[in-house]
């Protein structure tokens, strides 16, 4: 399946469960591909190593949920609820640690211990 009909597919899914695309992180290929096809022009993007999508919709509680979904035949997501009282930059500096840790999955460089340290 090309990028394009990927990326239309994948936000469709997404929007149909209520969640909104906020951001794209797009090899300097796919956004070639998907300027001409199918991205949005008000998705802010940003040049990465591996190309993916960031949603968000409101969660219980007066949370905000976050998904940073890998653009990929291959269904893989990271997820995270924030809290109203975190600042913009506490949850930047999560999000960062999200790509961070999507960019070590597809580069196929994760460690096999997870946050607490267990395999």
């Amino acid at each position: 399946m090309k990028n394009a009909d990927l990326f239309r597919e994948i936000v469709a899914i997404y929007r149909k469960h209520g969640w909104e695309l906020r951001h794209a992180l797009l090899q300097p290929a796919t956004l070639a591909e998907l300027q001409s096809r199918a991205l949005p022009g008000e998705v802010p993007v940003k040049e990465a190593t591996f190309d993916a999508l960031w949603f968000s919709r409101p969660s219980h509680n007066n949370r905000e949920a976050w998904e940073l979904r890998l653009l990929a035949q291959t269904q893989y997501a990271l997820f995270e609820t924030f809290e109203a009282d975190e600042t913009e930059d506490e949850r930047d500096d999560v999000r960062l640690e999200m790509e961070a840790r999507l960019r070590d999955y597809v580069l196929g460089t994760t460690d096999s211990t997870d946050e607490n340290g267990f395999k």
